[in-house]
């Protein structure tokens, strides 16, 4: 067995507790040996050692468990990842088994801690084949304050059997104006808090969820599309117009592996999500980003774009082209920020819907705040956010300016 760790210390505060965990009887059991890095048993045949990121070192070993220790420090600067990769292939030789324990980890520094939640999100979405993968987490909700009242309430429910936790001193820090407040929700809530350049923070997303709303056919939306070719994803959002229910009609990604070498947006499946909705509801207005998507987006306009109540400024009655206008995009973006920190908007805890908003980051520019990707060729993609700002600028237009449609009935009248 391995206490597997990136620093000494962090294997020195485990090994520490193994003695006080041994009663007289099971040391004479089985003739323990206990030293500070080494613990053996039955005559030096099972150990139980400290290992720390020399992952060359650890390559073959016949390791029957592995703990490993505190998974958010475990990134690329200090060979966490190498060191967890060393592991599970060890585990895999032997059939064995390994547990990570974690703190909440900083999103963007790609922790190893990190890249099990998002694989466990990738299981959930349906995204990933579930291999068995264990997850198990106790956060406190999003909206929790940081105020004495609140966490003397949420602080016991989320330390669990860490009984050794004191409420009083935990809140004495947390009350403390020179340590973040985010620190002090990773660290003592348990929240995923947003890296700092973030659009949104987990909460401002979370909060909005109402999982007894659902769209009906008939029911009175706008529509926001984002298309992409190869990697980037493709995305057709819906906001319903009476009460701002957000959800995803449609979200075309490329798959993660092999799958995804000469992957392409099935175009045909996408093209018949739009007559899909169109059918299915009562659609007011359509916004697309034109890019790679042209010839569509003048085959959508002239099919729907004589019944839309409100038009886009482009060419087309549905073509918004994001590249034309920084000025207007920008302006779009706030406008969805806005309304999104107001709760204007709710939505179905849609997990896809969730990832892209919150992989969106802030991008200032002189007109104000507008957003984008991690980086060019970043795969934490934001199309599914950027066809909800779409559909959120219609639905902004549709109330500003647009005018109202009468249902057709397929009754003539003759004079």
């Amino acid at each position: 067995m391995q206490i597997a760790a990136v620093s000494r210390d962090q294997t020195r505060n485990t090994m520490t507790l193994m003695p006080s965990l041994m009663s007289d009887k099971f040391i004479e059991t089985y003739g323990i040996k206990a030293g500070a890095e080494l613990i053996r048993a039955n005559g030096g045949r099972q150990r139980l050692e400290a290992v720390t990121s020399s992952f060359r070192a650890l390559e073959g070993g016949r390791v029957t468990f592995t703990v490993l220790n505190e998974t958010h420090h475990w990134v690329t600067g200090n060979n966490g990842d190498r060191m967890y990769e060393t592991i599970d292939g060890n585990a895999t030789k032997k059939d064995s088994r390994y547990l990570a324990i974690t703190n909440a980890f900083l999103p963007g520094e790609d922790s190893v801690a990190e890249k099990m939640r998002e694989a466990y999100e990738k299981i959930l979405e349906g995204r990933a084949a579930d291999i068995g993968f264990m997850y198990d987490s106790i956060e406190a909700h999003p909206a929790t304050p940081l105020t004495p009242e609140a966490v003397r309430i949420v602080l016991p429910k989320i330390r669990g059997d860490a009984t050794w936790l004191r409420v009083e001193t935990i809140l004495q820090s947390i009350l403390d104006t020179t340590i973040a407040p985010s620190r002090s929700r990773r660290m003592w809530l348990n929240q995923i808090v947003a890296s700092e350049d973030a659009v949104y923070s987990p909460a401002d997303w979370d909060v909005l969820r109402e999982d007894s709303k659902v769209l009906q056919p008939g029911d009175e939306i706008v529509l926001g599309f984002d298309g992409g070719l190869r990697d980037d994803s493709t995305a057709l959002c819906a906001l319903r117009v009476g009460d701002g229910f957000a959800c995803v009609l449609g979200l075309w990604e490329k798959p993660d592996g092999p799958a995804g070498k000469e992957w392409e947006v099935p175009r045909d499946r996408v093209d018949s999500a739009v007559h899909e909705a169109f059918s299915t509801f009562s659609v007011q207005g359509f916004y697309a980003d034109v890019a790679l998507w042209e010839s569509y987006i003048s085959e959508w306009s002239a099919t729907y774009g004589e019944g839309l109540a409100v038009k886009a400024p482009g060419k087309d009655s549905i073509g918004w082209d994001m590249r034309t206008s920084l000025k207007a995009s920008t302006m779009a973006h706030e406008r969805l920020l806005r309304s999104i920190l107001d709760r204007k908007i709710v939505h179905d805890g849609d997990r896809k819907l969730r990832r892209h908003v919150l992989n969106a980051r802030r991008r200032t520019n002189n007109y104000g705040l507008s957003f984008g990707k991690e980086s060019r060729e970043s795969p934490r993609k934001v199309d599914a956010y950027a066809a909800l700002m779409l559909a959120h600028e219609a639905l902004f237009d549709l109330r500003a300016r647009g005018r109202k449609t009468r249902m057709r009935t397929g009754r003539g009248y003759f004079l």
